[in-house]
């Protein structure tokens, strides 16, 4: 008996031990957390009306008041260039930023879409940073096991998980804000976890999240991660269209749930570049690097300068295999147009920037803008009854905080084609929207 009690006491070999505990959603989480940043920083908030529906950031108080905003982001480029809400960082001073590592830094915001609520931000770096594994939303299914990552509260590298309850949800916040195709999940998303990623069981990303619902348990959403990578290369192509003429655009399209990169339009107006490309060609490759969506394309011209060289691995659409892809070799030039004058023959317009006091308390989503100063007679912008001290705001779909931004939209391959676009002003506090032509366009 006493020898029998003796080896049942004896410890096991560690080789005869089995555990459990690493799951796929441990392996996921570990994938994937070294690319999510903390962001903080003070804002002044107004009171507004509530919808039931309200963004998962900060809660308005009172009227007018400082509060700490907190949010969460996603590393999309190891060079420092990180995506989060818009309302995130709307209208806050300095962008605090906390890497998984506990390293530091000061954001810089480069672009943002009111729209779409997303917004690109930039912060200095020695080092290569990890960046979040990007997957797909477009073969989502419902109840399939997702996680939240993010700043909970102020509660750092917070992890939540759930499932996905229902997909294609618009959700109306507040007046000002509606979001469209939103993945809706019953995993917890508190304040702070805004522009944080929804991750699915292999670490990847497949939404932004971005809302609660108040009162509510179990209901909050998520910007699809294709979506929200579309608007994401648009911020990137926005911040390398300051400097550079390219003479393409591209797109990202799916098959069979694979992202491909494809050229949308080619041969802008003022591009002396032969591209040598068609609609339609995919490219698999920038300088020897693969791509595999529009915002690794754009990215790969963020350190680009005038006078650089593009060598694009190229597949016609008609093309079966890869292995035949051919090169064909862009000269990058520069984007130089930066006068009042730049909207005078194409839409006469004469304009300038709106001071900080001239945009004060127009519009939540317009800090910035181009202030009408001349409209020429019987131009597309008279015709539309665009007068001096509107501000323009926004057109064909990007913003116009500035004459760059306006010169880039100009040169744009689709708006070239269109017979008209949309714009958008401010008529002191009114937000006026209508459809404008291009001179010479009928």
């Amino acid at each position: 008996m006493l020898l029998a009690f003796v080896a049942l006491a004896s410890p096991l070999r560690a080789d005869d031990l089995t555990t459990n505990r690493k799951t796929p959603l441990v392996t996921a989480v570990e994938r994937c957390r070294g690319a999510v940043v903390n962001l903080r920083g003070r804002k002044t908030v107004s009171q507004q009306d509530k919808s039931e529906e309200t963004s998962a950031v900060v809660a308005l108080e009172e009227e007018a008041r400082q509060v700490n905003g907190m949010g969460t982001g996603v590393v999309i480029d190891p060079r420092g260039y990180i995506l989060t809400n818009y309302h995130v960082v709307q209208d806050v001073k300095q962008i605090q930023v906390t890497m998984a590592d506990r390293q530091t830094a000061t954001a810089t915001l480069l672009a943002h879409d009111p729209e779409t609520d997303l917004a690109l931000l930039k912060i200095p770096t020695r080092e290569p940073l990890q960046t979040i594994p990007l997957g797909t939303s477009s073969d989502l299914m419902l109840a399939e096991t997702v996680a939240a990552v993010g700043n909970a509260y102020g509660y750092d590298n917070t992890v939540t998980v759930g499932i996905i309850s229902h997909l294609n949800r618009t959700v109306q916040v507040n007046e000002h804000q509606i979001y469209r195709n939103l993945i809706q999940t019953d995993a917890p998303i508190n304040p702070g976890n805004s522009g944080g990623p929804l991750i699915n069981l292999d670490g990847e990303v497949i939404g932004i999240n971005v809302a609660m619902r108040v009162g509510a348990q179990g209901i909050a959403f998520a910007i699809p991660i294709n979506d929200a990578v579309e608007i994401a290369s648009r911020l990137v192509a926005e911040t390398t269209g300051d400097r550079l003429l390219l003479g393409m655009s591209v797109t990202t399209q799916y098959e069979n749930g694979q992202p491909r990169v494809v050229v949308l339009q080619t041969g802008a107006q003022g591009s002396k570049a032969d591209t040598g490309l068609a609609a339609g060609d995919r490219i698999t490759a920038i300088d020897g690097r693969p791509v595999a969506r529009s915002l690794d394309f754009y990215c790969a011209l963020l350190e680009k300068r005038p006078g650089d060289k593009l060598e694009l691995s190229v597949a016609s659409n008609s093309q079966i295999s890869l292995a035949s892809a051919r090169t064909v070799s862009i000269t990058l030039e520069g984007a130089t147009d930066n006068s009042t004058q730049v909207a005078w023959k194409p839409l006469g317009l004469e304009l300038t920037v709106a001071t900080e006091s001239e945009m004060a308390g127009r519009h939540p989503n317009y800090q910035r803008g181009l202030k009408v100063v001349r409209v020429r007679p019987e131009s597309p912008a008279a015709e539309e009854g665009i007068q001096p001290g509107d501000i323009l705001v926004a057109m064909h779909g990007y913003k116009t905080e500035s004459f760059e931004n306006l010169s880039y939209i100009l040169r744009q391959p689709d708006l070239q084609e269109k017979r008209s676009f949309v714009f958008y002003i401010l008529r002191n506090k009114d937000p006026l929207f209508g459809q404008l032509r291009l001179a010479g366009k009928n």
